[in-house]
C-alpha cells in the first residue's frame, strides 16, 4: 500500500478547470494595486497569455500536494513566477 500511495502522489498532476484568459486575469487583478499584482500582470502580458503561467503554476504546486496547497502557497508561487 505504501508503494502505491507513493506512486500515486508522484504521478498526480494538477489541472485548472474552466477558461481563463489574459482579459480575465486583468479583470481579476483590476482592484489590486499591490506590487505583486502589477508584476504578475506585467509577466502575463509579456508572455502573451496565461498558458505558461498555468503550466508553471501547476508544475510548482505539485510539490505541495503532500503538505497542502493553500492560498498562501499559491500566492508564493505566483510571486515566484512573476519574478522569473
Amino acid at each position: 500500500m505504501k508503494e502505491l500511495v507513493r506512486y500515486l502522489l508522484e504521478n498526480m498532476y494538477l489541472d485548472f478547470q474552466g477558461e481563463i484568459s489574459l482579459d480575465m486575469v486583468r479583470q481579476l487583478l483590476r482592484g489590486d494595486d499591490s506590487r505583486e499584482a502589477r508584476q504578475l500582470l506585467k509577466k502575463v502580458v509579456e508572455d502573451r497569455g496565461v498558458d505558461e503561467l498555468l503550466i508553471t503554476l501547476a508544475d510548482c504546486l505539485k510539490d505541495n500536494i503532500r503538505t497542502g496547497v493553500s492560498e498562501q502557497v499559491v500566492r508564493e508561487q505566483l510571486s515566484l513566477y512573476s519574478e522569473s
